[in-house]
């Protein structure tokens, strides 16, 4: 049986920047298949270079990826992308400008064979704070961030204040971890959640992240360890980190996956044998190594 398909929900208000994360998504997905849902091609321009061809309802790009019109009917569209051959390694869903993101989500866990990898909703940093008291907008500006995993606080070469604005936005998305990109510069692994480990291994030794200042490091959980706190001490600890995924061995050798987005985690079984090891990402210099190394330490026997 396949494992359930992880998908990404992308939200956030008209003009916020999508389309522009969209396409350096696609760029950077590096052999990862993509498959980018949108209710209409209008609202989403990929990059003419990108394409390699187009049908009514469909775009391939180059390296495997496609991206989809599914119009107003998404559980359609999900089982299609379920069944390509090849099956893409990640589904992308680009919510309109007006949509929940977390209704969506609904949809999706409600469908067999897929998961919840996490709802990313982008800020404008030069006008999300006007929206908010916006009378007509602000209801939907400020709903769409408390639905928010990860808030990418776009525009953030164009405004002198967006430190202010960070700070608000955490106050407005509390279960949210916030990170500043300029022109959807966020590295895949931090927006989709390590899900190369599934394609191929847990990346075997600390690395650095070049791009938008993120770096990473690999720890090694104790076999029989409690994966559910482990996880939530993850997702909720002071430790800095941004994305969490990988594997621990339960008392009675069953292989468990971790994976956590801002303060929300998940620890499911996973059917194949993969090694005890678990990557964390945080931005340069917060992610706290040395703390996570005592936490892992501790056992959680």
């Amino acid at each position: 049986m396949s494992e359930r398909l992880p998908v990404t929900v992308i939200g956030g208000y008209l003009g916020a920047g999508k389309t522009t994360l969209v396409n350096h998504l696609l760029r950077s997905a590096d052999g990862l298949k993509l498959a980018v849902l949108v209710n209409e091609f209008g609202a989403l321009a990929i990059d003419e270079d990108l394409i390699e061809a187009q049908e009514d309802d469909l775009i391939s790009i180059a390296g495997g990826c496609v991206c989809c019109s599914f119009g107003s009917d998404l559980t359609a569209a999900l089982l299609e992308m379920g069944a390509r051959e090849p099956r893409p390694d990640h589904v992308v869903i680009e919510a309109s400008g007006v949509a929940m993101p977390r209704a969506i989500a609904a949809n999706v866990g409600l469908q067999d064979g897929f998961r919840l990898a996490g709802i990313v909703v982008l800020a404008d940093s030069e006008t999300i704070r006007a929206q908010a008291v916006d009378d007509y907008l602000g209801d939907t500006v400020l709903r769409q961030l408390a639905d928010a995993d990860l808030v990418v606080q776009t525009k953030v070469d164009l405004v002198e204040t967006t430190g202010a604005t960070a700070g608000w936005l955490e106050d407005h998305a509390p279960n949210a971890t916030v990170l500043q990109a300029e022109q959807g510069r966020v590295p895949r692994d931090v927006l989709l959640g390590l899900e190369t480990t599934l394609v191929t291994t847990v990346t075997p030794e600390p690395t650095a992240h070049a791009d938008a200042g993120f770096e990473s490091a690999v720890f090694t959980p104790y076999a029989g360890c409690d994966a559910e706190k482990l996880a939530r001490a993850l997702a909720t600890g002071d430790y800095g980190v941004v994305r969490a995924k990988g594997f621990v061995h339960g008392a009675g050798g069953e292989v468990l996956l971790i994976q956590t987005v801002g303060q929300r985690y998940d620890v499911m079984p996973f059917a194949r044998e993969m090694p005890a090891e678990i990557v964390c990402i945080g931005l340069k210099e917060r992610l706290a190594v040395e703390r996570l190394e005592e936490l892992f330490s501790q056992g959680y026997t």
